[in-house]
């Protein structure tokens, strides 16, 4: 025993409790969650009509008396169990938007529909992968005696790729207040959006919801250059959403034009500071808009849902943009684990967050997302189904729906999260063996052997 390390010796211990297979329920039941939540107390279930019990669940009849809950982490550096279940429902969510279901009629999939990807300024030069970095024929040296270009071939995996050539030369604060005005800047690009379908149809630009209406799902990723572009899915419906025709004059090259047309001329002004000016805070000049369809000549629509899924889980420090978890004194930064490059910028956030006049942007609180305040994933109203609806259909598939005309009375107090050590690596072979349970099912699936 004394050669085990402390993980094996308390997995042991654990798995010899009197309570172990109720225990392992539990932990098989939150799939094998790496941050539960732990909850004591009770549930009680009766009859309207006659308060008669009809169920009641009680946590000290549970190990521990308490009850461990998903944490619900999207972010799958900290919890691969949980965040394979928010890429499922963001697929789902983004899918049944492009296709139908969830209670979206089946005819979005004929309406004009767009995969837009907008991307932030230039701030400065970096390096690049691919081809020659940064060929300059003529050479020179910037005003701090750095050279003007690079003549290297980085490959996509390179330390150096996305890093500015200048440190000194790199536009920090205007990288970092584009990030604190990004979700804003993307208010501004839907609304001209809006207005520039308006005019193309001859309409009055305050008219258009009578005839129309504009229903997106967009994610916000990461470059390598630690700088935030935006991904979305567009669709022009009816002026009551989904469950409308859009008008006949509604197409997907008109979406295209106005899409192209708005992302050039949104525009967000900030505050003066004595310490930056007045930035006047655009899209960058790469957009990509195209046209989804169910021929082979546009993007495949499962392809678009997994690709957006694919990245709400992606956490900062997987991408090498930030931390997932808020800094809170100048000593976080200086020992933060990542690149210079994303270093000076949580440095900036931290700067400029301490100004009067930056105080409502929080730069300080999201210092380590770099000053980027929006959600990583938001919709329309009227795109699709939400995650609290596709939260509430799985509890109903497992059984835990509502019982019609009953009164349920709850009373729950939060005791704790986590594991310990032993528990943590029972619950990491959990994660493993229902992720691959799933793999092996969806093969089966697939070759025609699921029965």
């Amino acid at each position: 025993m004394r050669q085990l390390t402390e993980a094996d010796r308390d997995a042991i211990r654990i798995a010899q409790e009197p309570n172990f297979r109720r225990w392992l329920e539990q932990i098989t039941a939150t799939g094998g969650c790496a941050h539960p939540i732990h909850l004591s107390g009770s549930t009680t279930t009766l009859d309207g009509a006659t308060g008669e019990i009809l169920r009641r669940y009680d946590t000290r009849n549970e190990p521990g008396e308490r009850l461990l809950v998903r944490c619900r982490n999207r972010r799958a550096t900290v919890c691969p169990a949980c965040s394979r279940l928010h890429a499922g429902d963001t697929f789902h969510l983004v899918r049944s938007g492009l296709l139908g279901g969830k209670d979206v009629p089946a005819t979005v999939r004929d309406r004009p529909r767009l995969f837009i990807t907008l991307t932030a300024p230039s701030f400065g030069p970096v390096h690049r992968a691919g081809d020659v970095c940064r060929p300059r024929r003529t050479g020179g040296f910037c005003e701090h005696g750095r050279p003007l270009g690079c003549g290297a071939y980085h490959s996509t995996d390179a330390p150096l790729v996305g890093k500015p050539l200048c440190a000194d030369c790199y536009d920090y604060s205007t990288h970092v207040l584009w990030h604190a005005h990004a979700s804003k800047l993307w208010d501004r690009f839907a609304i001209d959006v809006r207005r520039r379908l308006a005019s193309a149809a001859g309409l009055v630009q305050s008219h258009f919801a009578r005839h129309a209406r504009l229903s997106f799902a967009r994610v916000a990723e990461y470059q390598k250059r630690a700088a935030v572009h935006v991904h979305a899915v567009v669709r022009l419906d009816g002026p009551n959403g989904p469950l409308d025709e859009p008008p006949a004059w509604g197409t997907a090259e008109m979406l295209i034009d106005a899409v192209r047309a708005s992302a050039g001329r949104a525009l967000v002004r900030t505050p003066y500071s004595a310490a930056v000016g007045e930035l006047e805070l655009r899209w960058g000049a790469q957009v990509d808009a195209r046209a989804l369809r169910d021929e082979s000549d546009g993007p495949d629509d499962d392809a678009v849902a997994a690709y957006v899924a694919k990245y709400v889980t992606k956490g900062a420090s997987e991408t090498g943009a930030g931390l997932d978890h808020p800094i809170s004194s100048w000593d976080d930064i200086e020992s933060a684990p990542v690149s210079e490059h994303v270093r000076a910028l949580i440095h900036t956030c931290w700067r400029l967050g301490a100004l009067p006049e930056y105080v409502h942007l929080r730069l300080q609180a999201w210092a380590h997302t770099l000053g980027y305040r929006g959600h990583v994933l938001t919709k329309s109203r009227a795109y699709s189904t939400t995650y609290a609806a596709l939260r509430a259909e799985r509890a109903h598939h497992m059984g835990h729906a509502e019982v019609p005309g009953a009164v349920t009375d709850r009373s729950w107090r939060y005791v704790g999260s986590g594991h310990t050590s032993g528990a943590a690596l029972i619950a990491a072979g959990v994660a493993e063996d229902l992720a691959e349970s799933r793999r092996v099912g969806a093969e089966a699936e697939q070759e025609g052997e699921w029965c």
